[in-house]
């Protein structure tokens, strides 16, 4: 599997639900209730920014921004933030090599979007900063509340989950921006069109 592979929504979507039920199943609810809302803050950020280029042409032509890449954010959020829960109960001499450890995977990931001319820098760079910001929030909360307990079990069970879901279909999150683009801005399919054509890597490409 090429590692761009790694940040698509069908791998990176399970992993943040897997991390939401290892807080949850660990009673660590605040925490849970406090992922959930970062997670779900940034990909609202990544499809407005989507939207907003197909339905209306918003973006910043000078550095090439057409939106946030999302392989870019969910990796930079997901993948560290992963990392540190798995070693959470660990000495802090551990956690943060794990975490460090993390961005470098997901730094990794970005640089391919560009790398693949799916995403432009500043899209690939930018997607990059919200998804660490998502990610240093969790773990700054994470830091000064209670440690959860990990089920080995539970974390065996995930992973087995994760590996299927790598092998299964992407899902059209192009088409569903698209669509969703069109229907709130009003515009006609044809206008749509030509900007995916002329700026496709704005969308997320699994």
């Amino acid at each position: 599997m090429q590692i761009s592979k790694i940040g698509s929504s069908n791998v990176m979507l399970p992993a943040a639900v897997a991390i939401a039920v290892w807080l949850m199943a660990g009673g660590a609810r605040r925490l849970f209730l406090y992922w959930c809302l970062l997670f779900a803050g940034t990909l609202l950020l990544v499809a407005a920014s989507k939207i907003a280029f197909v339905g209306w042409g918003i973006g910043i032509e000078e550095i090439d921004f057409t939106g946030f890449s999302g392989h870019a954010m969910r990796s930079a959020a997901i993948i560290p933030t992963l990392f540190y829960v798995i070693v959470r109960q660990q000495a802090f001499a551990l956690r943060w090599p794990a975490v460090i450890l993390g961005v470098g995977v997901a730094a990794l990931i970005s640089l391919s979007r560009v790398q693949l001319h799916f995403h432009s820098v500043s899209e690939a760079l930018s997607g990059s900063l919200l998804g660490l910001a998502a990610c240093l929030c969790f773990i700054w909360q994470a830091e000064n509340a209670s440690q959860p307990g990990l089920s080995r079990t539970l974390l065996a069970c995930s992973f087995v989950l994760l590996l299927t879901a790598s092998f299964s279909k992407p899902v059209p999150t192009e088409d569903l921006i698209a669509s969703t683009a069109l229907w709130l801005s009003g515009h006609p399919a044809a206008v749509a069109e030509h900007r995916r054509q002329g700026m496709e890597s704005a969308l997320p490409v699994n």
